[in-house]
Parts: C-alpha cells; structure tokens; sequence
C-alpha cells in the first residue's frame, strides 16, 4: 500500500507540474491541434500533453524496476516500447505519419514484449499466442488513440482501466505490475485536471498511444491463479472494453460507408454519436465513463467466476455489445461524414 501511494503521488504530482510547462511549449514547437469540421474544439489547443503523462509513467516505472517481481528485462521492454510509440505519436503530432509507419512500430514493441515474456499464453501453440499478442497490443494501443476524440474521454477510460487492473492485480498479489497500473491512474487523473471539458490542452498521440500500450502490456501480465485462463482471458477485454468497442464500431461503419478505417477521420465514433443524438459533450463523456466502470465491475466478477459464470456474463456483454453496434449505425446516431 506504501509503494502504491507513493507511486501515485509522483505521478499524478508529476503531470500536474509538467503539463503547463507542455502547454506553453506547444505553440513555440508548432505542436497546435486546428479545429476543423472533423473536430469538436473551435478554437487552437495544444496536444503535447502526452510528453507529460510519458515522463510521469517513465519515473514510475525506473523506480519500479528496483524490485525484482518484475524482471529488469520485462519492465524494460514495456519502457522502451512505450518509448518509442509514444516517440512515434510525437512526430505524428508535429508532422504527421503514415498509418503503416505506426503499426509497423506498434508490431516491432508487441515482439518487444513477447521476446520477454510479456504475451498472450491463453493458447497452447506459440504461434497463434504471438498472433494474440500482436493484435492486441495493436487493437488496445490504436483503440485508445481513437478514443481520444472528446475532452476528458480518453484519459478518463484509462485512468478507470488503470484503477480496475491495480486493484486486480492487489488482490492477486502482483504488486508492481499493480504499482505501473497506478502510476498509469495517477497520471492519467493529474491530466484530466487540464483535459477535461473544456480542455486546455490535449495529450495527443504521443499521449493515447501510449497509454493504449502500457494498458495493453499490463492486461498480457495480469495473473488469476485461483482461476482457469479459459476464462479470465476475458478480463482484460472487458476491462478495456470500452475502446475495443469504439475501434470496432468505427472499424465497421466505414467499410459499411466504403472508407478506408485507416486514413479517414470523421464524427463517427460513439461519443460523437451521442452528442448528435442530444447528449452534450459532458454528458456522453460521463455516460461512456459509467460504461467502463460497469465494464470493470463484470471483469471482476469473472476473475473469481466459473466456466459458466464467466462464459455467461461474457456471451451476454457480447450480445450488449452486437446490439450497440447496430443500433449506433441507426438514426439518431448515424454519422454524416
């Protein structure tokens, strides 16, 4: 508990002092988000805030790496994959990369993580755990950067995420991948302090991927020994359900709408729908926050779940979720772009 509140205050303390330092910075570095017919802001904001919440995580983690419950090489290869997404979402904020340029990257840091240890073991052929664990470490760190389309939304998903995998991994004993999931909480809230509607500063994809990796690395090493992976693989999906579910809808609508889902950006994400049909931009923020945290309280009944429990919550947040899809690609929700 020591370790836990320690690394929270550094890191919260951390993204609170750094981000106004980020935030005059950005203008002079030409690191300005313009408002434009795709977007929901009117006016210039900075998008640095993500070099912010790196530094607070980094601290956290060199201090974590310290302890030996994790290994030197393991909270190395989270760190220096991190790194070098996040690196690549900075040059993507200043001038701008091609897709592949990032999953390339985000291909390169999930073998990072594997290599160490860090991968999907739900199967018994290592091939298809390497396949597991690079999509999702794509899926998860991409969902996120998606998700950050409205003020406060993408930082507060996190910080719930990061609340629910440090209290899961408390409870199973994995205090320091627990200790990064609270150092993820802490930066996550000191920059809501800044984010939230309205914003004045966003964190940008150097911020988003970030977060979206660390998340997704710390889902690959969260632990349920009093379980049967055949069904606490589940847990972190539906932890981190919300973006999963964002990517997927936007995935969907626009091949539906012949786009390519890689290059087109538009207002055809979930929260973007819910404020065409009524909801202010507040409103669907705190509606999708309340989402993910009963996401979060289903995932902590699988972890102590039996097979038919576990398989049944999961079919029906599935059937929740098949539902949601068709009826966020129905008036009033329909995008127009």
């Amino acid at each position: 508990m020591t370790l836990y509140i320690l690394v929270f205050a550094a890191a919260l303390v951390l993204v609170v002092g750094a981000t106004p330092l980020a935030r005059r910075l950005a203008p002079r570095l030409g690191m300005m988000d313009q408002p434009s017919a795709r977007k929901v802001h009117h006016q210039p904001v900075p998008r640095i805030g993500g070099v912010a919440i790196y530094l607070a995580v980094l601290a956290a983690s060199v201090a974590l790496a310290q302890w030996s419950s994790i290994t030197y090489a393991q909270i190395g290869s989270i760190v220096v994959g991190a790194t070098g997404i996040s690196f690549l979402g900075l040059v993507d904020d200043r001038w701008g990369l091609r897709p592949v340029i990032k999953i390339i990257g985000q291909v390169l840091a999930a073998l990072l993580l594997y290599a160490t240890g860090i991968y999907v073991g739900t199967f018994p052929f290592p091939a298809l755990n390497l396949v597991v664990t690079i999509f999702w470490v794509g899926y998860i760190t991409n969902g996120l950067n998606l998700l950050d389309n409205m003020d406060g939304l993408a930082g507060g998903v996190a910080a719930i995420g990061a609340a629910y995998f440090a209290l899961m991994c408390a409870s199973n004993g994995q205090y320091l991948v627990g200790a990064l999931s609270i150092a993820v909480l802490g930066a996550c809230l000191g920059f809501l302090f800044y984010n939230l509607n309205p914003a004045s500063i966003f964190m940008g994809d150097s911020g988003a991927l970030f977060l979206g990796f660390v998340l997704a690395a710390i889902g690959i090493k969260l632990r349920f020994p009093d379980n049967v992976k055949f069904v606490t693989w589940m847990v972190p999906v539906l932890v981190l359900g919300m973006p999963i579910f964002d990517t997927t809808l936007v995935i969907i609508s626009r091949l539906r709408r012949g786009l390519n889902p890689l290059t087109h950006a538009g207002k055809d994400h979930v929260s973007h729908r819910l404020v065409a049909a009524g909801l202010t931009q507040r409103e669907a923020v705190l509606t999708l926050y309340v989402v993910s945290f009963i996401l979060g309280l289903l995932a902590l009944f699988v972890t102590q779940a039996s097979m038919v429990e576990g398989y049944t919550v999961g079919g029906l947040t599935g059937i929740a979720g098949l539902y949601g899809l068709w009826r966020l690609e129905r008036p009033p929700f329909r995008p127009t772009n």
